[in-house]
């Protein structure tokens, strides 16, 4: 893979192809009059322009996305795995431009980039295999003569809100599953990221038109949290997939809720690793640091707190101030960079608040944050990874800040750095650093961590699409991914099969005419 990066050119390899060739900015799909910017965090300039979806635009999404769930819904589940089979293909030939664009447009580094990617390739190949397992079960029934069986049929349209910080792979986290499945996919990609959404749909439907396909089984539409409340308020869409902040997603589960649909919710996480007498002090700090720094802290598994036995406080906290310093931050398309950007200047004002307010409560800076200046630099929008010591309680603390911002707190009994670890309102990733066999298991078990994801001597950032993805209390409850989370993709039904000569009821129960 070649590390050279040239806008353009990797927009008309992604069939992005602005409207002004030989400029960085143009506008693509329809042509409302209306348009949202999409300015690199790299050094703050204006990439290109799309065209927001109108109202009659969305019905006419909406309307094309039913009639491809009549055609897409009777294919048998192997043939639509073979489909994307075909999309995970065009994936790997497109993999450096697409992580080129991820990285150009979020601002993460470009290794992470390449990440997302390859988490769409996997997520496809799972899928792929998973088409031809969608089980069901046979039940003993209680009537003679009779055979009992549970089914999965497709739910129809799914419709997927995703978050600024992965710009595609948790798209394709929700739309290879939902495909197999036999659902049709509507998708709203965050309004900061719209190009990588516009690359994904073009390489999608190119594998349609193939395959002579409807292109209503992949679809997009373009806004702000207008066009989302469209589509939360939508009958015609039964699951709505949403990935952002507590407040959006206690919105949307409002909304969903209010009209008897079904919603799949990611919203934040507040994760912490727990640092034990036994841990190796090696794995921790380059899972700690590697936790708070990748995507500058803008991961919902991000770790926002390290919680350390009080015998090896001083020297975790050393080691990691030291590795901080070797942290290097900059061009995220920098192969040698650690950390970009963070997406915008509210993210960088929200960043300042929390190291203030952390002060304000108490808290002690021992890795100083703060704008990085210079050089490089201009967009105003690179920050220093801090470290701060704090206390749990902190309200700043309890809070997510999607920042690159470690709270450092303090324990000497094990159930004490449970009892912090569980005690804030987020439930999505945690960890535990120790080779105490018991401290894991206890970890592990049902009075142990609260949080839908839970490692041991790894870190909480960074998950296998093969497990289900998701966390408990307000981070929603929702599961994503792998295991057995396609069948929220899916509606359940149970079928009983009379091949007998007599109608005998259930419990006995006597009719005689």
């Amino acid at each position: 893979m070649s590390n050279s990066f040239n806008l353009i050119e990797t927009l008309k390899v992604l069939g992005v192809v602005p409207k002004n060739p030989g400029t960085s900015t143009g506008r693509h799909l329809s042509d409302s009059g209306t348009y949202i910017s999409s300015h690199t965090p790299v050094d703050g300039s204006l990439i290109a322009e799309v065209s927001v979806t109108t109202r009659s635009e969305y019905e006419h999404v909406v309307l094309e996305s039913q009639k491809a769930f009549k055609t897409w819904r009777d294919m048998p589940a192997p043939q639509r795995g073979e489909i994307v089979r075909q999309f995970g293909l065009k994936l790997r030939e497109l993999k450096d431009p697409l992580g080129k664009l991820v990285s150009y447009e979020m601002g993460k580094s470009l290794q992470e980039g390449w990440g997302e990617v390859q988490e769409m390739i996997d997520i496809c190949d799972f899928a792929v295999g998973l088409s031809r397992q969608l089980y069901g079960l046979t039940i003993k029934s209680e009537r003679a003569d009779h055979h009992m069986q549970e089914q999965w049929h497709p739910l129809g349209l799914v419709g997927v809100i995703s978050a600024f910080n992965f710009p595609v792979a948790v798209w394709a986290w929700n739309a290879a599953i939902a495909w197999v499945a036999g659902d049709v996919v509507v998708w709203k990609a965050s309004e900061k990221v719209p190009l990588c959404a516009v690359a994904c749909q073009n390489i999608m439907r190119d594998v349609l038109i193939e395959n002579d396909l409807p292109e209503g089984i992949s679809s997009i539409v373009t806004g702000n949290y207008e066009l989302g409340e469209w589509m939360t308020s939508d009958q015609r869409i039964p699951l709505i997939s949403a990935t952002g902040s507590i407040r959006m997603g206690k919105i949307v589960g409002q909304a969903v809720a209010a009209r008897l649909g079904r919603s799949i919710l990611e919203l934040g996480g507040n994760n912490a690793i727990i640092v034990t007498p036994d841990a190796d002090l090696e794995l921790t700090v380059i899972g700690a640091v590697f936790g708070a720094v990748g995507t500058a802290g803008q991961r919902c598994t991000s770790t926002r707190r390290l919680i350390i036995h009080d015998s090896m406080y001083d020297t975790v906290k050393e080691k990691l101030v030291s590795a901080y310093e070797q942290i290097k931050i900059g061009n995220p398309l920098d192969p040698d960079n650690h950390m970009g950007p963070l997406i915008d200047k509210d993210a960088v004002n929200n960043y300042l608040l929390a190291i203030e307010k952390a002060v304000a409560e108490g808290g002690k800076v021992v890795s100083e944050g703060g704008v990085v200046q210079g050089k490089g630099y201009e967009s105003g929008l690179y920050v220093k990874p801090a470290i701060i010591e704090a206390e749990n309680h902190y309200e700043i603390v309890q809070e997510e800040t999607f920042a690159p911002i470690l709270y450092l707190l303090k324990y000497s009994e094990f159930d004490e750095a449970m009892e912090m670890h569980n005690g804030v309102v987020q439930g999505l990733s945690s960890a535990i650093m120790t080779n105490n066999m018991r401290e894991a298991h206890k970890f592990l078990c049902a009075s142990g961590s609260d949080c839908g994801i839970a490692n041991v001597n790894i870190g909480t950032s960074g998950a296998e699409i093969g497990g289900a993805f998701g966390g408990e209390k307000e981070t929603g409850g929702g599961r994503e991914s792998g295991s057995d989370a396609w069948k929220a993709y899916m509606r359940r039904q149970t079928n009983t099969l009379n091949y007998g000569t007599e109608l005998p009821l259930a419990q006995g129960i006597k009719f005689d005419l």
